[in-house]
């Protein structure tokens, strides 16, 4: 789409000839003789970007620039004068200006600093859609009055600063609420770092929190910040710190009390503002003790507990959870949007999930995988999902075939249980079904209409 910019200079040869270079480079220009004027034209259309001049009749450049910080603190304002000081320039600045150009005009400048502008608007849209991507893929999902009390949990404790300690089984989603802390803090703008206190060993874990110096050890052939480092000013998360060494966890501490650190081999004294959250599946009181874990640590840490239910204890949530992957998946595999058939529902929220959602959502991958048609039905189960005579064709289905008295009753009604579980599977749509069993339309539409079958819609 071709930008818009707004010219805004009581000359009119300016405006001309900024008008006819830009609309040269591609883009769409308007132009306003005055502030008051450039209001009233932002009013009816927001532009991509404003070359304001300063020095103009009826509202100068620098009144003109706080009302439109005022009505779209995104804009960015290229302001240009011809009696310029630092004093100007400073002034702008700190009311948002993008930037600063003297007259007389260098049109080349004034190319350069207006593709800059525009790839810096671009640049925050995209970081905009990022972010929003990012938190939509972290969002928690649930309805359960122990995950709402969670939510509410969160939404108090985001904005301070205390500590968080999340506890929860494997698969619950201790990762997701530290995130959710993180996005709803003040440090949101700040980075969010991770570290799998399990999945580092124990000689490494101290380089990878507080960073080393070149020499430090061998293998260390340059300076390398740690994790603590790279968090400052936003989240450090601190995940199954239940497996962090009894040593590491008397660091961590220090940094804590103090804010402060060193790197692995150095002397200097670094200070962090970082906010820690941290997660486990242990019983950190059975840990202290066990004398595996520092009760000071503990109460440091635990400022705010949050627990993470597991999924057998929010089973109401299992149908909205598996309808968000599958909708998640289908459009990552680009397949068809598909759907869960009460029967095969009602037995994903009977089984015991001992990898809670971590297991629901890689079952759920694997039937969109596995599935060909748009219907799942208690065929396309693992089998650890199927009681005994649950699933159609075996067990119960198949004992009731055998209770008939002759094989045309037997063939019969085993084709009209396939003849469903077909339509089932392809959404009801005959043709779609005549096509997967290889048989005629009108012949299917006869064998449905002889068999009595209801269509659904």
């Amino acid at each position: 789409m071709t930008e818009t910019i707004l010219i805004v200079d009581d000359e009119e040869g300016i405006r001309s000839s900024l008008a006819g270079i830009l609309e040269d480079e591609g883009y769409r220009t308007v132009c306003a003789a005055d502030g008051v004027e450039a209001l009233a034209l932002c009013q009816k259309e927001v532009p991509g970007l404003v070359l304001l001049d300063i020095w103009m009749p009826r509202m100068d450049g620098i009144e003109t620039l706080k009302h439109l910080k005022e009505l779209h603190p995104a804009l960015n304002v290229i302001m240009m004068s011809g009696h310029g000081t630092i004093e100007t320039a400073v002034k702008s600045t700190k009311l948002g200006a993008y930037d600063f150009i003297e007259k007389p005009l260098s049109l080349e400048k004034v190319v350069v600093t207006v593709e800059n502008a525009l790839s810096m608007n671009r640049l925050k849209e995209e970081n905009a859609t990022l972010r929003g991507q990012v938190q939509q893929g972290h969002e928690m999902i649930g309805n359960a009055p122990a995950m709402l009390q969670l939510a509410e949990q969160i939404r108090l404790v985001a904005p301070t600063n205390a500590s968080v300690l999340i506890t929860g089984e494997n698969g619950t989603g201790k990762e997701l609420v530290a995130r959710s802390v993180h996005y709803h803090s003040q440090r949101r703008d700040k980075p969010f770092i991770e570290i799998n206190c399990a999945a580092i060993p124990e000689e490494l874990i101290e380089s990878e929190l507080f960073g080393h110096e070149r020499g430090a050890f061998t293998g260390a052939v340059a300076q390398k910040k740690g994790k603590f480092d790279l968090a400052d000013g936003g989240t450090l998360f601190l995940d199954e710190i239940g497996d962090m060494s009894l040593k590491t966890q008397a660091k961590v501490l220090r940094i804590l009390q103090e804010k402060k650190f060193e790197r692995v081999g150095g002397t200097r004294t670094l200070e962090v503002d970082v906010r820690i959250v941290a997660a486990t599946n242990k019983l950190l009181e059975e840990e202290i003790k066990n004398g595996t874990f520092r009760e000071d640590l503990y109460y440091r840490l635990n400022v705010v507990p949050f627990k993470v239910p597991p999924l057998r204890e929010r089973r109401e949530d299992i149908p909205l959870l598996a309808g968000y992957f599958l909708d998640a998946f289908c459009d990552q595999e680009g397949r068809e949007r598909k759907r869960i058939v009460p029967e095969a529902m009602e037995s994903l929220k009977r089984y015991e999930w001992p990898g809670n959602v971590r297991e629901l959502k890689n079952i759920v991958e694997r039937l969109v995988i596995m599935t060909p048609g748009g219907t799942i039905t208690m065929n396309h189960l693992p089998d650890d999902f199927v009681s005994p005579g649950s699933r159609e064709g075996a067990g119960g289905k198949l004992d009731s075939v055998l209770e008939l008295s002759s094989l045309r009753e037997a063939r019969e009604e085993f084709e009209r249980e396939f003849i469903m579980q077909k339509l089932e599977e392809n959404d009801w749509n005959v043709s779609k079904t005549a096509e997967a069993i290889e048989l005629e339309r009108s012949n299917l539409h006869r064998k449905i209409k002889s068999y009595g079958i209801d269509m659904k819609k």
